[in-house]
């Protein structure tokens, strides 16, 4: 009998990312972003056609969900589409920076930081990639967030969200009060799904096919088999009433 996918809390999940880095693990964070990026570009590629869904507008929060956003438009030019990176507000970190560099190098436009901007490009995008907020975002969502946030979702666009739909409570999910929230088409987990993705209803993808088996063995991951050479795998919905498995280590 093949056993169920783990879902994580936001405690799990932080403690295996600073597993896949620290000596053991031996990953850096630039492996993870581009192994991270690229899942998340096969995943819209493999839902949204270069043909009719050209033109892509990646949406970066300033952290590590940022980098994955850059990493996956950088991808996405490779693969055809005519990407063009809208950041509210611009990470600091050096390895941000040299993502947005990447970018640049490949004639990916970036938008200015105001709303007025977001408003402007959005009749002609065809599909978002939601890459704002990841699982340690902890609400309310400020300024200048809750009006990016608004205006994507009230776009009427399809949107791909990276391992978290923006403004979603990593483990409760969208119904939480008073807070903006994208509710996406596509989500792409990574590593692993989220307790909050057991209410998504669309299409779910995993991706970040760079979990060691000792770590999978480790936090029982239950990671399905990904085909031939796939960097995601498409998983089934799944019931919202399931044990947690926060008791695991």
């Amino acid at each position: 009998m093949t056993s169920t996918i783990r879902y994580l809390t936001a405690r799990i999940a932080r403690e295996i990312d600073e597993e896949l880095m620290s000596q053991a693990g031996a990953f850096s964070l630039d492996q993870l972003m581009e192994l991270a990026g690229l899942s998340c570009a096969q995943a819209l590629a493999n839902v949204y056609s270069r043909e009719a869904h050209r033109n892509v507008l990646v949406c970066c929060g300033p952290g590590n969900q940022g980098g994955d956003g850059l990493v996956a438009a950088r991808h996405l030019a490779m693969f055809g589409y005519q990407p063009v990176v809208y950041m509210p507000k611009f990470g600091s970190k050096d390895i941000y920076k040299r993502l947005h560099r990447q970018c640049d190098n490949m004639d990916i436009s970036t938008l200015p930081s105001d709303i007025s901007a977001l408003e402007a490009v959005l009749p002609t995008t065809n599909v978002i990639l939601d890459a704002i907020f990841g699982f340690s975002f902890q609400g309310p969502v400020r300024a200048p967030f809750d009006a990016v946030l608004d205006r994507i979702q009230a776009s009427g666009k399809p949107i791909v969200s990276v391992d978290i739909p923006s403004g979603w409570d990593v483990e409760k999910g969208p119904d939480v009060e008073a807070r903006t929230v994208i509710r996406p088409e596509v989500l792409v987990s990574l590593t692993a799904p989220k307790e909050g993705a057991r209410k998504f209803r669309g299409r779910h993808f995993l991706g970040g096919r760079f979990v060691p088996r000792s770590l999978e063995r480790k936090y029982e991951l239950n990671l399905p088999d990904y085909p031939g050479a796939e960097q995601v795998v498409e998983l089934p919905l799944v019931r919202e009433v399931q044990d947690t498995g926060d008791q695991h280590p």
